[in-house]
């Protein structure tokens, strides 16, 4: 972790890892909490394996989607760890993606409560950093790790 280039989220997550993890990997779950509500998430690809694709699409209103992420997982030790990157799409070709590049590791390990639940997302210089933390990065994937740790125990969210 390099604080000139790296945000960082932790949180318990009072679930199994396994759920967690299933919150992650299944796309029905994933699109429950991937973007804050009341956006609605679309999830068109979660292949949720090296070189696989992340694809989803968000609406404000339901009907119109609008494309939102397009990136490929690099690692994926299950119950344990993923990583993707947005400067890549799902096709495997270089992008660069607005507003900034970015790498995020989620990782998962067990806490006595459920689930030590870790983000730490990459940037390629501290001006990304900078930029993604103006944007909202701790209210965004704040927001988005509450409704992950709310699907995982079990409340509903949308």
């Amino acid at each position: 972790m390099n604080p000139d280039l790296d945000l960082v989220l932790d949180r318990v997550i009072r679930a199994p890892r396994a759920v967690v993890w299933s919150a992650w990997t299944e796309p029905s779950s994933f699109a429950q909490w991937w973007l804050p509500a009341p956006t609605v998430c679309r999830v068109d690809r979660l292949d949720v394996r090296p070189g696989g694709g992340l694809v989803t699409r968000m609406s404000e209103d339901g009907v119109d989607f609008q494309p939102h992420m397009d990136a490929s997982f690099l690692v994926v030790d299950e119950l344990e760890r993923i990583v993707f990157t947005n400067t890549i799409d799902s096709e495997w070709r270089p992008v660069a993606p607005a507003p900034l590049h970015m790498t995020a590791e989620i990782t998962l390990a067990d806490h006595p409560d459920g689930t030590d639940y870790r983000i730490v997302v990459r940037h390629g210089d501290p001006s990304s950093r900078e930029r993604h933390h103006e944007l909202g990065f701790f209210d965004g994937w704040g927001s988005v790790t509450a409704q992950l740790a709310a699907v995982a125990e079990g409340v509903v969210v949308r």
